[in-house]
């Protein structure tokens, strides 16, 4: 008669709890802790190139706000190198002068997810961040979002 062997009962392997401590997901991060929170700006009457020495110590573009700290404008690299191409010379020129009016910004509670979609649709490199009252209170950069994303992210297992 042929000896019959048993096979050992295959362990199953328990599956893992889920991890309840872990950050939440990148995309339903909030702007607030990752935005800049020190912004250099300018008022209407500033001068170019005053603002292109702003940008060369800071960000690429300066938010223009009024004595209350209203947003009301921003000034981008591209605003001054149009305006330099323009035949201007930017000490001649005001923030008001070449500015954008009314930019697009947003509040400290938007998802990163969301402004990873407005970010990508529109073409924008920065956005100002304002209270419930339009009032600047930050400014959030593409590299700010990307460093988050990397910073997010678990530590791989070798």
């Amino acid at each position: 008669m042929p000896k019959t062997t048993k096979k050992k009962p295959v362990k199953k392997s328990a599956k893992k709890p889920a991890n309840t401590s872990k950050a939440p997901d990148f995309a339903s991060m909030l702007v607030k802790p990752v935005m800049e929170k020190r912004v250099q700006t300018a008022r209407l009457k500033t001068k170019g190139d005053v603002i292109a020495s702003l940008m060369i110590e800071g960000f690429g573009a300066v938010p223009v706000v009024d004595g209350a700290g209203t947003l009301v404008g921003i000034v981008s690299e591209h605003d001054l190198l149009a305006a330099m191409d323009d035949g201007h010379t930017l000490g001649e020129l005001t923030a008001a002068d070449v500015m954008t009016g009314n930019p697009y910004s947003v509040r400290p509670e938007t998802t990163l997810g969301t402004l990873v979609h407005v970010l990508r649709a529109s073409d924008l490199v920065r956005v100002p961040v304002v209270d419930a009252k339009d009032r600047l209170i930050g400014i959030i950069a593409r590299r700010d979002i990307l460093r988050t994303y990397l910073g997010s992210r678990s530590p791989r297992k070798k």
